[in-house]
């Protein structure tokens, strides 16, 4: 739990800083702020993501505690937050540079991201689905 409330507070904190920067001293044409910019939102967003699957996983363990659901839970939860995280950086990191430089360092990453930041959302449907089911004791 306490990883996902670091990386949650983390990423808003550089979206913070980085929307910072993009507004007062990034020294682009407008369709390239604008792209630096979706990078602060979707950071941003995903950030609260983050911090909303911390939330979820202490819930989760503390229900495991009791004897409650288990095991795939968390598991799927983790899912989301590593896909958030992994999703962060290739998106919004892909976005940034592109925005400040105009060029792409890796071809492919921003669909990527994307790709994983869906996924973190899918788990989290998932997790939703999952809970308050109880274990299989099979």
């Amino acid at each position: 739990m306490r990883l996902w409330l670091f990386l949650g507070a983390l990423n808003g904190m550089i979206a913070v800083a980085a929307g910072a920067y993009g507004w007062h001293w990034l020294d682009v044409n407008e369709g390239f702020k604008d792209i630096f910019n979706m990078g602060v939102d979707y950071q941003m967003w995903h950030a609260l993501a983050l911090i909303g699957v911390a939330w979820l996983q202490s819930r989760q363990e503390a229900t495991a505690g009791q004897g409650g659901a288990d095991g795939p839970g968390i598991t799927t939860i983790s899912v989301a937050g590593w896909m958030f995280t992994i999703g962060i950086v290739l998106f919004s990191g892909t976005l940034y540079i592109f925005g400040h430089t105009g060029t792409t360092l890796v071809p492919g990453a921003a669909p990527i991201g994307g790709l994983c930041l869906i996924i973190g959302w899918a788990a989290l449907m998932w997790a939703a689905v999952k809970e308050g089911r109880p274990a299989s004791n099979q």
